[in-house]
């Protein structure tokens, strides 16, 4: 079975790695695109066309599902994916964790890009998911671009940033951008003990298994690397729709260094 997973960078590592410790029988594609990186500030229109051509060429390579482990991705080109490739394919999108957060604290942070926090999806989701809780959004200026880079000194620099700026009473931080589950151990070393960290990497791990799980194993099909009868628990790497490597970056989290250990070579 080949599970495609879709970012513009270091987003899919987190689902990525929780598929592995899951799975480890499954093959994994992941898809980068970093010479458009990051999305977020693209025009939907161009996103969406890129991540729907992203998400063709993993069927045609093979994949089985796809998984769209960015939350850019996931709002502007969720629906567009789905269409373009009909219900045999299973499509896997991210919500920030939100509703699980709101659930058991009564003060949360949404810790996220300034372009979330300033949209109109995230206001949409905290007042559908909110639950009375007092929530508020904190914009990690630069954190995502330095995760991208592998640079731990940046992101730490980003991370007390937004620390500073984040309530001082506050009970859950939700990561709404999935890169920054690479640094949870940095983030909560801010902030005194008791504070949650809530992402949805595991969640959409979870959600993917259970849709892949009604597709027929032993069904033949022609495929690039691994197959449904007997995965390999190989990892491909594509930058920018052409074979590669994990950017040597990724040796700067535990995701990376996982996934590094499994991934083939060009």
């Amino acid at each position: 079975m080949i599970v495609a997973l879709i970012d513009s960078g270091f987003g899919l590592l987190p689902t990525a790695a929780w598929l592995r410790r899951m799975r480890p029988d499954l093959d994994l594609l992941l898809s980068m695109d970093p010479e458009c990186a990051p999305w977020g500030p693209k025009p939907a229109d161009w996103v969406s066309d890129r991540v729907v051509t992203t998400a063709r060429r993993a069927v045609d390579r093979g994949a089985d599902a796809v998984v769209l482990p960015c939350n850019t991705a996931s709002v502007t080109a969720l629906d567009d994916v789905r269409a373009a490739l009909g219900d045999d394919v299973p499509v896997i999108g991210t919500v920030p964790a939100i509703k699980p957060a709101a659930a058991v604290c009564t003060s949360v942070a949404i810790w996220a890009t300034a372009a979330t926090t300033a949209s109109r999806y995230q206001a949409d989701l905290i007042e559908k998911f909110g639950n009375g809780s007092e929530v508020v959004g904190v914009a990690c200026h630069g954190l995502a671009d330095a995760i991208d880079r592998g640079d731990r000194e940046g992101a730490d620099r980003a991370i007390a940033d937004a620390a500073a700026r984040t309530p001082d009473d506050v009970e859950g931080i939700v990561l709404g951008c999935t890169h920054y589950p690479l640094v949870a151990d940095s983030i909560l070393a801010r902030f005194p003990e008791g504070v949650r960290l809530f992402d949805s990497a595991e969640a959409v791990a979870r959600q993917t298994l259970r849709r892949i799980a009604d597709l027929d194993a032993d069904e033949p099909g022609t495929r690039e690397f691994g197959d449904r009868s007997g995965a390999s628990g190989r990892v491909e790497v594509y930058l920018s729709g052409k074979r590669g490597a994990l950017p040597p970056g990724a040796e700067a989290f535990a995701a990376g260094r996982e996934l590094l250990t499994a991934t083939t070579t060009p």
